[in-house]
């Protein structure tokens, strides 16, 4: 009789170098599902911190470019160090990285004021990037760290690593798109942006405890006591002094927010200045308008350029306004005789230029993006207004041969159309300027140009262009007044704005910082701040 050596089975030694029992179905559920909120979260995050730095320092490519930069930099190194601590540190777990993602998210609030103004000094990209670094990396390298430790924590064995790296990326990814749509669509009208980092930061927490509860449970290990009071009181702190003394009515220094909206499109606030009688229309970071308390009266300088625009054209009684602003020149329009109707993206604005200026409609105010909305439109007009510009960031897509070709074809024959843009007046400072004016000749014959303030360096520059001779009409005084703002700018530089090719943003950083430093003098730098 032979004899058999009797084997006991194998046990699979990658369980043991995972340090747990293998996974139950419900077991891997936890963590996908930990992936995907965590991947929500990164693109909340960088969604979010356009809304976080873009009053102070506009929301431009600069700032977007900053942001992206920071977020792939501190995820890149987020999956390199989570990749290294998941296989030589079995004491970090899963649950203290995510309660360490809560504070950092939570202490956003607390540090965006003090980070954006110790940056300023470096000027539009640099402080820009600099404060994106600040406040976003810490968290975002944290939340980089939980895909590698997921991956880890899920794996049964070698021959799974890529079906299961591959499924937590996946739902990873899933997560931020879910999280992108979200954000976008609902909750930023819904809530606003502070509201929003309290509940990231604090799902966050409960994720943590979630996750501690299980590995205490199944791993026998998990938090102190020591360490979940300590990071529950510095998350509560921060929360506290970071946002709970702003969410509600905010309160400026010789400043009073009457009305305020977050919506898609950016943060909308009538602010009120008593002392000086005025009040202002802001979006985001930008004046768009603004008029005396007593009077009801526009007080913004190109408006008064502006409103004579019928003077060109005698006859006209028409009129579209690309973007609404506070409405003042639809009534200054009126008193000619003109009808006219506006295209405003942002609900908040058209509602608060009826609610709490003297705006007074004539015609159809519709809510939509400009480049999209002329496309719909079945009528044409006698005079056409582009005041989608103010010292913040422009819109460029408005700003193409191809945008103002749309425009031309909204014009009744004869028809004039003036655009207001915004620069600067120093010598060699006006690339921007003549970039426009050059665009604007290669689609229209005729092209007169004027400022608002003469002798000021940062202007507005209102184009009055036509395929018709452009002619004042009317009493003397009023053209007297408007020739007297006439300036020469030579359109014979060769840039041509496109769709295709539109460098305003980089031109125009000059301005941009320019125009903070007028915006803080006009109404405070707290104003500039969530």
């Amino acid at each position: 009789m032979s004899k058999h050596k009797q084997t006991k089975p194998q046990q699979n030694p990658f369980d043991n170098a995972r340090g747990h029992p293998p996974l139950t179905r419900i077991d891997r559920w936890l963590f996908y599902v930990t992936a995907s909120l965590t991947g929500a979260t990164v693109m909340m995050i960088e969604l979010l911190g356009t809304r976080i730095i873009g009053p102070y320092y506009g929301v431009s490519m600069i700032v977007w470019s900053s942001l992206l930069s920071t977020a792939l930099l501190a995820l890149s190194v987020g999956y390199l160090v989570g990749g290294r601590l998941a296989d030589t540190a079995p004491w970090l777990r899963l649950s203290h990285i995510l309660l360490v993602t809560a504070v950092l998210i939570g202490v956003i609030p607390l540090l965006s004021k003090p980070v954006q103004l110790a940056s300023n000094g470096l000027g539009l990209r640099g402080g820009a990037l600099l404060s994106a670094l600040v406040l976003f990396t810490p968290c975002l390298l944290t939340l980089g760290m939980v895909g590698p430790y997921v991956i880890k924590t899920v794996t049964q064995g070698l021959e799974r690593v890529g079906r299961t790296a591959g499924t937590v990326y996946a739902i990873s990814t899933l997560g931020s798109v879910l999280g992108t749509l979200v954000l976008g669509f609902f909750l930023l009208p819904l809530f606003g942006t502070e509201i929003i980092v309290i509940s990231l930061s604090l799902l966050m927490l409960v994720m943590a405890f979630v996750l501690s509860l299980y590995e205490r449970q199944r791993l026998k290990s998990g938090h102190s006591l020591l360490v979940w009071g300590v990071s529950t009181g510095v998350l509560a702190a921060a929360l506290l002094l970071g946002v709970g003394s702003t969410v509600g009515t905010r309160h400026y220094p010789g400043s009073e927010v009457v009305f305020e909206a977050e919506t898609h499109y950016g943060w909308v606030r009538v602010i009120d200045q008593p002392e000086r009688g005025i009040r202002w229309l802001m979006s985001g970071g930008s004046t768009i308008g603004a008029e005396d308390l007593e009077t009801g009266l526009g007080l913004l300088g190109y408006q008064q350029v502006v409103g004579q625009l019928p003077r060109f054209h005698p006859a006209g009684d028409s009129a579209l306004l690309v973007g609404l602003g506070s409405g003042h020149l639809v009534n200054a329009y009126a008193g000619f005789g003109v009808r006219t109707d506006a295209i405003e993206i942002d609900p908040a604005v058209a509602h608060a230029a009826q609610a709490y200026f003297s705006f007074q409609p004539t015609g159809d105010v519709v809510v939509g993006d400009a480049r999209y909305r002329i496309q719909q439109l079945n009528r044409r007009y006698d005079l056409i207004v582009h005041d989608c510009f103010t010292g913040g960031a422009e819109p460029i897509h408005l700003l193409s041969l191809e945008m103002f070709q749309t425009l031309k074809a909204r014009l009744k024959p004869g028809g004039v159309l003036a655009l207001n843009f915004v620069g600067l007046t120093h010598e060699g400072q006006q690339a921007p300027v003549e970039a426009v004016a050059n665009t604007l000749d290669q689609v229209f014959e005729h092209r007169r140009t004027f400022v608002s303030s003469p002798e000021a360096t940062f202007n507005d520059f209102v184009f009055v262009v036509s395929d018709a001779p452009l002619e004042l009409s009317g009493p003397e005084p009023p053209r007297r007044w408007l020739e007297a703002r006439e300036v020469n700018v030579e359109g014979d530089t060769k840039l041509v704005i496109t769709d295709d090719f539109n460098p305003l943003e980089t031109l125009h950083i000059a301005k941009a910082e320019y125009y903070r430093d007028l915006l803080i003098d006009r109404v405070g730098e707290s104003v500039l701040f969530y």
